[in-house]
């Protein structure tokens, strides 16, 4: 008789992990108003500080989330024609109905306050359909925010050969490897190929360029495989978790020296030794703060309670709508003629209110809603977990 796998237990901090990271992306695009950078919307006056707030969760952000996206792809890539079809769904598919339907309204709040177009959406909606954003035209192919499902998705299909090598015939070479990297400080050397991709990659270019979350989408690559690569080892995640004082201790002077070095040289072109000094700091201060944020999710998060079934269910519908809501409710109050801490405020808070409105009493209730938002239909997920879910083996969704 062939040998049992071992059942693989759920991971509880990952799911806590999600659902932070993705409330930080909220916090994050409510912010985006008020930053002295081009946005979709801005609001009449903006601010340095915030501007150096944002470049500060910009700088960990989305690694976070891809690395979190790595880690829980370890418990679902061994079944491989699930695993694709799973991606499909939960990915593409709310791309594809956020390109064709919500998204036009981004852009067409965008065009609005650069003054490039004056007119309702309905008479928008089919100049929404000429050419491609970002090159002049409207359509938003990637769908603005919702490019990370896009990259997920290309990410996971490239990777999954190799995923499912690492995870059976080639797991004595996983081990291998978490077997180095959780000897003492060693997983601090992953930052190097971090620093390397964000120094060498010419922002210039498509791939290159720091519009995807604040980051070229190949620095995004060793992010996703790390988490794939952490999750594998149990030794290397006790280092982590153990040196998570001496991590934040790093994250923090790291923070101080970049913010320094960027004063001095934040606008330094491509290839200079300024240039490299500030996008190397900027790959090491985002590796830092991803092992701080995963080492105290790892000591302090792994339990589930019925806040974190409902949230780990939201979250994806959250992160589709959260953007759109946002640009609709900021489009007007930042207009109003009131302190601008109010007009955060109340961007942020009637904003979310709205989104878990929506979530809750129409697209989690209604199950073509819930598959186009990339969810499973109610009478399938009554199958598969509980409130409280007591058996072993639940793969992170």
């Amino acid at each position: 008789m062939l040998p049992e796998k071992p059942i693989l237990q759920r991971r509880f901090d990952l799911d806590w992990l999600r659902v932070i990271a993705i409330l930080a992306v909220f916090i994050f695009h409510s912010t985006r108003f008020f930053d002295k950078l081009d946005w979709h919307v801005k609001n009449p006056t903006t601010y340095q500080g915030v501007q150096l707030w944002t470049m500060f969760q910009a700088n960990w952000g989305m690694p976070l989330i891809f690395l979190i996206s790595g880690a829980s792809i370890y418990f679902s890539v061994s079944k491989i024609k699930k695993f694709v079809s799973s991606k499909f769904l939960r990915l593409l598919v709310p791309l594809v109905v956020g390109v064709f339907t919500h998204v036009a309204i981004a852009v067409y709040l965008e065009r609005l306050t650069h003054h490039q177009f004056y007119g309702s959406f309905f008479e928008f909606f089919p100049q929404y359909f000429q050419g491609w954003y970002g090159e002049g035209g409207n359509f938003a192919w990637m769908g603005l925010h919702l490019w990370y499902l896009l990259v997920l998705f290309v990410f996971s299909l490239i990777f999954l050969p190799l995923f499912s090598l690492l995870k059976d015939p080639w797991k004595p070479a996983l081990n291998w490897l978490g077997n180095i990297f959780s000897k003492v400080g060693m997983f601090y050397l992953l930052a190097i190929p971090i620093m390397w991709l964000s120094i060498v990659i010419d922002p210039r270019t498509p791939l290159g360029g720091h519009s995807w979350g604040g980051w070229s989408l190949l620095c995004y690559i060793p992010f996703f495989l790390y988490g794939f690569l952490l999750i594998s080892h149990d030794g290397m995640q006790s280092a982590v978790k153990n040196w998570r004082w001496v991590s934040i201790i790093l994250a923090l002077i790291c923070t101080a020296g970049l913010i320094y070095v960027y004063g001095l040289y934040g606008n330094a072109s491509y290839g200079s030794l300024r240039y490299n000094i500030v996008n190397g700091l900027y790959g090491l201060n985002a590796w830092l703060w991803v092992l701080t944020i995963i080492s105290f999710g790892m000591k302090y998060l792994n339990f589930q309670t019925n806040f974190l079934f409902y949230a780990n269910q939201a979250v994806l519908p959250f992160y589709v709508l959260h953007q759109t809501v946002l640009l609709v409710v900021g489009y007007y109050v930042t207009r109003w003629a009131i302190p601008d801490l109010a007009k955060f405020i109340i961007i942020s808070t009637s904003s979310f209110v709205v989104v878990m409105v929506l979530y809750e009493f129409i697209i989690r209730r209604v199950d073509i809603l819930r598959v186009l938002f990339g969810m499973k239909p109610k009478a399938k997920m009554q199958t598969l977990v509980s409130p409280i879910p007591s058996q072993i083996g639940l793969k992170p969704s």
